[in-house]
Formats: structure tokens, C-alpha cells, sequence
């Protein structure tokens, strides 16, 4: 297992107070661990709990074989996560970083037509999508999809991106606009196996990445744990299995 905390990055706490909200998160994170799933057991586990969440939230019909996927899975731009307490898979999120070389992500099968012509401009975006909390612990579901959705945010330290962009139910528009600053970009449309209408929104990185990090100190990184997650061992470097998250040591200037 890789430590990314490190002793020698300031602690954010020693800044400034943080609220109430924030410290319970803290708090949270030192009770969960990150994994890169990248193959055998560890997706198989991350396609049940898709399925388990999206199931029990009325989004999809049963299906014998209880898991949800698909092709853009296995895009070379796609990163994967699960977040584990006690060895257990509680969350999960799967994260796509679009290029002009690498276009592969859910948005574009919908918003395609809005996104190509500024991927051909040279912008880049990170696209979180299938996230997902275990219903049976529905006793943490008000701060899990914080945590589990930390790597979306740092993600954009670590690519440098233009955007975070989102297709999210209208329901969860307001956590969108509170925590990232996301804006509606256009009228909602429909994305199969889903009936109900999917919103487009975007939060500009120049415009809002470090307010975030001031704002919500959680979802910061030190450089070492964005590495782990999303870069690529040094050569004779083991790849991690779990991923410890550094938001506390990160500081504000992430």
C-alpha cells in the first residue's frame, strides 16, 4: 500500500477553520482507502455496485446479470476508482480525460456536437460519470460522493484540463452548483439505458478550481497521490494496491 500522506506538506487545517461539514469529511478520509481498479476482481466488484445502485434507485430494469457496463470502460482515457473501508468496496467512479487524441467519454455520445470543436481548439476536459454509493450504507450517503469523487476534482491538477464537464439528473443539479460552481451549458437531452432527461454541466478550472480547494479543502491532493492515481509507476516501481487520500496535507494551494 502507498502512503500518500506526507509529514512535510503543512496541514490544511493549520491555515484556516474549516467548517463542521468539512471536519466530518476529514474524518471520513482517514477510514478510507482509494484503489486504481483496473482488471479481475476489482472491476467485476465495481460493475455490481453500478448496477446494485443505479438498480435500487430505479434508474435500470433488472438484469440477470446484475452488472453495468460498457464499452468506454475499457477507453485508453479512462480511469476507474473504488473507494474501500475495511477492505470493502463502498463507492465507485469512473473518470474519462478527453483530448483531442483521446475523445472517448459517455458526454460525447450525447454532447458531442457541443464538445468537438473545442477539443479540436486544443481544450481539454475530465468527465466523472457512473458514480455510485452502496445503498446499505446509506448512513455515510451524504459525504461519500464527496470523497468518491475527490479524483474528478484533483484529476484537473494533474491534466491541467479546461473543464470538468457532467451529465447529471436535474435532481442533483443543486450539488453540482454548490460545490464545483457548475453551469447549465444547454438544454437537457436523453441518454439510453436512461429514461429521464440528462443536464449538461461544466465548471471552468480557471474560473473555480481553486475556489473549490479553498472553499472544500477535501477534495485537494498533494502531487504524490494525484501521481498514484492517475500517472504511471516510475520504471522498477511497484504499482500501488490501495491509495491513502492526502486531502488533510495538501494545503490550499493544490
Amino acid at each position: 500500500m502507498w502512503n500518500s500522506r506526507s509529514s512535510d506538506v503543512e496541514s490544511c487545517s493549520a491555515i484556516a477553520p474549516i467548517s463542521a461539514f468539512a471536519r466530518n469529511i476529514f474524518k471520513l478520509l482517514e477510514q478510507v482507502e482509494y484503489r486504481r481498479c483496473e482488471s479481475g476482481e476489482d472491476l467485476e466488484a465495481v460493475y455490481r455496485l453500478r448496477y446494485k445502485c443505479f438498480h435500487s434507485h430505479g434508474l435500470l430494469d433488472p438484469s440477470e446479470e446484475q452488472t453495468l457496463t460498457d464499452a468506454i470502460d475499457q477507453a485508453p482515457n479512462c480511469y476507474i476508482f473504488g473507494v474501500f473501508m475495511d477492505d470493502e468496496l463502498v463507492s465507485t467512479v469512473r473518470i474519462h480525460h478527453l483530448t483531442r487524441e483521446t475523445p472517448y467519454a459517455p458526454t460525447m455520445s450525447v454532447y458531442g456536437d457541443l464538445l468537438e470543436p473545442r477539443l479540436a481548439a486544443g481544450e481539454t476536459f475530465i468527465d466523472p460519470s457512473r458514480l455510485a454509493v452502496d445503498p446499505d450504507v446509506s448512513v455515510l450517503s451524504r459525504v461519500l460522493p464527496h470523497i468518491t469523487l475527490r479524483p474528478a476534482v484533483f484529476g484537473n491538477s494533474w491534466f491541467k484540463s479546461t473543464s470538468t464537464i457532467s451529465m447529471i439528473r436535474e435532481e442533483h443539479s443543486g450539488f453540482y452548483r454548490r460545490f464545483f460552481r457548475s453551469r447549465q451549458m444547454t438544454a437537457p437531452r436523453l441518454y439510453p439505458p436512461f429514461t429521464m432527461p440528462i443536464f449538461f454541466y461544466e465548471s471552468r478550472c480557471d474560473w473555480n478550481l481553486q475556489w473549490i480547494y479553498d472553499n472544500f479543502p477535501f477534495f485537494a491532493a498533494t502531487a504524490l497521490e494525484q501521481r498514484m492515481l492517475f500517472g504511471k509507476p516510475y520504471p522498477g516501481e511497484a504499482s500501488p494496491l490501495t491509495i491513502l487520500p492526502s486531502a488533510k496535507y495538501a494545503g490550499r494551494a493544490a
